[in-house]
């Protein structure tokens, strides 16, 4: 492969780690579990790469391909996906920025959305970076409306198991 294509994709990958990172953090609960679920996507991604045409922004492919190879190793997995208790996880905030409050809402609400099946967490997870419907169903292949109604769905099923 050429100089440009490979540094056209790393440069991409750069820009573009951080939605891998949100949704390796969606599928997954440990450290080790994050890492190879990245290393798999960042592979399929490669492997993709020469078939990207640019018809879309490489954010909403990329998207796209993440989301999918994370369902698909969801769904291939035989065994229960180890997982940490959020509450064991180190995070390193400063004193002055961590507000208690904020850090149990976002505990509860990780917690509700990893009781969502694969499609409702990738829609909402998409839903919740501020993805417009029109890209939202562009990344999940399935129609604005449908997008919509599914929202709307997952919307109540999170507001009953946060407020049963």
């Amino acid at each position: 492969m050429s100089e440009p294509f490979e540094q056209s994709f790393v440069k991409e990958l750069r820009e573009n780690q951080n939605i891998i990172h949100k949704i390796c953090r969606l599928y997954t609960s440990g450290e080790d579990a994050h890492k190879d679920l990245f290393q798999e996507i960042t592979i399929q991604l490669w492997k993709a790469f020469p078939k990207f045409r640019g018809d879309s922004k490489f954010s909403t492919w990329a998207y796209r391909v993440a989301l999918n190879t994370a369902i698909t190793l969801y769904r291939k997995s035989t065994k229960s996906i180890k997982t940490t208790d959020y509450e064991k996880q180190q995070y390193f905030i400063s004193q002055d920025d961590y507000n208690f409050e904020e850090e149990e809402q976002l505990k509860l609400m990780y917690k509700a959305v990893h009781q969502l099946n694969d499609i409702e967490k990738a829609l909402i997870f998409l839903y919740l970076e501020d993805k417009d419907y029109h890209e939202i169903s562009e990344t999940l292949g399935i129609s604005e409306v449908n997008a919509r109604v599914k929202m709307n769905r997952i919307k109540g099923k999170l507001k009953k198991i946060l407020n049963p």
